[in-house]
């Protein structure tokens, strides 16, 4: 019985986590010949706040591409 546990900022809509759901199934149905009916699948979202990317928590990492991008725009 699979388990996958997803773990991604907050923001997904539902049609995308539902999207992910069914790719995820599919590809181990493929991939693996995983009964779908037995495969389990979890997404969690954490918080921008409580997740850290290139030294930076995202919340942080997010504000400085703004800048860079307005920056760039100009």
């Amino acid at each position: 019985m699979p388990y996958v546990n997803v773990q991604i900022t907050k923001g997904a809509t539902p049609e995308q986590k539902s999207e992910l759901i069914k790719d995820i199934t599919n590809s181990l149905v493929r991939v693996l010949n995983k009964k779908p009916e037995h495969t389990h699948i979890v997404i969690q979202e954490i918080e921008d706040q409580n997740w850290g990317y290139d030294g930076l928590r995202t919340d942080e990492w997010k504000k400085t591409q703004k800048k860079l991008s307005s920056i760039s725009i100009r």
